[in-house]
């Protein structure tokens, strides 16, 4: 755990100097999901850095709110996907580090452009049944944010999914209760997540996503839940901006970059644990 707690810190480093590098981006979100990227990353998922598009015979990830592109980077870069000194061109002319991951830039790693928000719920269900008639006995898993799920399509999907038994996807919602313009509650209040989630159909699980140990815990287990005919929801409970004090849970942190000086503060609080880029 001490190892995946030191990637996550590495990770968190990343994204703050990515961030105000370019001087736009997303660190709130970011930051709140880097623990279950550190655990998803470099202990649950069975990837393969050399990578090959379709996946076969290996677990596949899908980040649906793609705005959160710089925690997705920096893990891909860490595991091996590219170099991690390409993390210094994110959101630069001509760089593959799009704001929002794209597949037409061929970076390694990313199967789906995900800009758009609520789609990748439907793609990750689609992955999953293609790995069924494939006979391809591994797991897809997805990440969505809790504003996300204001779009429509997403329950379409999660209804679908329940219906058609998809049993070989663990979809985590990061249920941070902040979006762009406020808090969830107070932007379109959606309730129970986990209830609705019951309700239509899925097995579900419930973590606190700041907490390592809890994280690895609790993806082993829905782990342990696939084929079992039903798809497998983790409600994630993060705090926006996690690591740095200034920014948690705050919603302005959702897409602004932070200055020099807020930089440096930042980068205090924020061990370096493998070696910045």
């Amino acid at each position: 755990m001490a190892d995946l707690k030191a990637v996550a810190s590495q990770i968190r480093r990343d994204i703050v100097r990515m961030v105000h590098g370019s001087q736009s981006g997303h660190p709130g979100g970011s930051l709140g999901c880097a623990d279950f990227f550190a655990a998803l990353y470099f202990k649950v998922l069975k990837h393969d850095p050399n990578f090959h598009m379709d996946g076969k015979n290996e677990d596949l990830f899908f980040l649906s709110n793609g705005h959160i592109s710089p925690v997705f980077y920096s893990a891909l870069a860490r595991s091996g996907y590219f170099d991690i000194k390409e993390l210094a061109t994110f959101r630069k002319i001509n760089s593959r580090l799009q704001g929002h991951p794209t597949t037409h830039e061929h970076l390694p790693g990313v199967r789906v452009a995900s800009g758009s928000l609520g789609q990748g719920m439907s793609v990750a269900i689609g992955a999953a049944l293609a790995k069924k008639l494939n006979n391809d006995k591994n797991i897809v898993f997805s990440l969505h944010g809790d504003g996300e799920l204001d779009e429509g399509q997403n329950w379409e999907a999660i209804m679908f999914a329940a219906a058609h038994k998809v049993d070989n996807l663990i979809s985590t919602v990061d249920w941070n209760g902040q979006q762009i313009d406020g808090t969830t509650k107070s932007v379109l209040d959606l309730g129970d997540i986990h209830a609705k989630f019951n309700a239509f159909g899925w097995t579900t699980l419930e973590m606190n996503g700041n907490d390592m140990d809890e994280v690895v815990a609790t993806l082993d287990k829905a782990k342990g839940l696939v084929g079992q005919g039903k798809p497998i929801g983790i409600m994630m409970h993060t705090i926006m901006g996690k690591g740095v004090d200034f920014m948690q849970n705050d919603h302005h942190w959702h897409g602004i970059a932070p200055n020099d000086e807020q930089l440096a503060k930042a980068l205090a609080q924020l061990p370096e644990t493998l070696g910045d880029y």
